[in-house]
């Protein structure tokens, strides 16, 4: 799901991978083997990624649902 993710971010923004390669400072080939899943970023190049686009690592990693669905108000505690 990160990979997807990540794809679907970096096309939002415009961006080709190259673009990304270059601001993450890594390969072209090290970027594409993340969006085909066959390799997943540290978690600093993680952290430089949801920087880039503005988000949450929680929505990068396709945590927002699990996030969504555990939260409790400050009415319910």
């Amino acid at each position: 799901m990160f990979n997807k993710r990540l794809r679907e971010m970096r096309i939002k923004c415009n961006f080709t991978q190259q673009n990304m390669a270059d601001k993450l400072n890594i390969s072209l080939n090290a970027y594409q083997k993340y969006e085909q899943a066959e390799r997943s970023p540290s978690l600093p190049c993680l952290v430089s990624i949801a920087d880039i686009f503005d988000i949450s690592l929680d929505y990068l990693l396709c945590r927002d649902d699990f996030i969504h669905s555990h939260a409790t108000s400050s009415d319910e505690q």
